[in-house]
């Protein structure tokens, strides 16, 4: 006794169907399809995306009178309902030769790579680098020697009190630092 499931799952079909039948819908026009929806590099193999479930579905009859899509559903083989796809057996019209699909794709992809985006977008800037940035563009040599000319005085303060000693006790187990220069003259020289 064998037990059936209340909705059949789609089973895998074989790929190559002989069938009689066609269906009442127009014939696809390959120049009507976009070039990387159909796939003719091995013409005995050839295959395209579905207008209506948009899977790629194997050409059959490609050495008879009638080339056709082959017969398949809309769902994934054994996972979704076994729902047979309206555009099945459908007849497929190739109005334009392989080296001719070759030239379109081949067109096609120029065309999309020429779209993409060939420039390095810079990172998100935090509002202080933001500053910074403008600030610096702004700036011109004449405004950069008046900067240093204003920060000279600071400047020559800091280098006068690291020179002095400072006040308080000396080490004394230390030699003693120099005070003129830090590379000592060498005896000969």
């Amino acid at each position: 006794m064998f037990i059936t499931a209340a909705l059949p799952t789609a089973k895998e079909r074989a790929r190559r169907t002989r069938t009689k039948r066609v269906s009442k819908l127009p014939a696809i026009k390959l120049s009507k399809l976009l070039p990387s929806h159909i796939d003719l590099r091995n013409p005995l193999k050839a295959v395209l995306i579905c207008e209506d479930c948009e899977t790629w579905v194997p050409i059959t009859g490609m050495q008879s009178k009638v080339q056709k899509l082959v017969p398949h559903h809309t769902g994934k083989a054994g996972v979704a309902a076994a729902i047979h796809c309206r555009s099945s057996n459908r007849r497929v019209e190739f109005d334009m030769t392989i080296p001719e699909w070759r030239q379109a794709l081949t067109d096609a992809v120029k065309e999309a790579s020429s779209r993409t985006a060939t420039a390095v977008l810079p990172k998100a800037l935090s509002p202080q680098t933001d500053r910074t940035l403008r600030a610096r563009a702004e700036r011109t040599p004449a405004g950069r020697v008046a900067d240093w000319t204003a920060v000279l005085p600071r400047v020559a303060d800091a280098d006068k009190n690291r020179r002095t000693i400072p006040a308080g006790d000396a080490p004394t187990e230390s030699p003693a630092v120099p005070l003129d220069t830090l590379h000592p003259q060498r005896p000969g020289n």
